[in-house]
């Protein structure tokens, strides 16, 4: 096995992608750039909004701005379809800004793999919208969201 293989490898059962998609939400949710980069291929390419970073490098740097800027960040994502190599998620993570204000971004991610089951392309689209506190629906500790918590469609999102 190549020695940076991230299991479960593609193709892709219903099963494996499930397991992919809350692999990739634990290390997100982890908010480690150094963590997270380990699950990309060297010079993976990425559309973020209206960011393209490609490669580990830029990539880390994103996250890092990323989760200094959207603080207590916690995400959840949904498998939404898969075949072969790829993988469609759907997601929302609560995060607020520096001066208080809570947002839940939503978005829709696609993703391709390579033969070692790392992440060769990430496309995501996210929108952003303004929510109360009191509407927070993601109030588990920071970190990894415990098994028992709903999901997307759970929660209705």
């Amino acid at each position: 096995m190549h020695p940076e293989a991230r299991p479960p490898l593609p193709p892709f059962t219903r099963e494996t992608a499930v397991q992919k998609v809350r692999m990739a939400e634990d290390a997100w949710n982890s908010r480690d750039p150094a963590r997270v980069v380990l699950a990309y291929t060297a010079d993976s390419q990425w559309r973020n909004r209206a960011e393209f970073p490609q490669g580990r490098e830029q990539i880390a740097r994103f996250l890092a701005r990323k989760w200094a800027r959207e603080l207590d960040y916690r995400l959840i994502k949904e498998l939404w379809a898969f075949e072969g190599h790829r993988i469609a998620v759907r997601f929302a993570y609560e995060w607020h800004d520096d001066a208080g204000n809570w947002y839940r971004s939503y978005g829709n991610e696609n993703w391709e793999f390579d033969e070692h089951g790392l992440m060769a392309r990430r496309y995501a689209s996210i929108n952003d919208l303004p929510i109360p506190e009191s509407e927070r629906k993601f109030h588990w500790p920071q970190g990894r969201r415990p098994d028992g918590h709903p999901g997307l469609g759970e929660l209705g999102l």
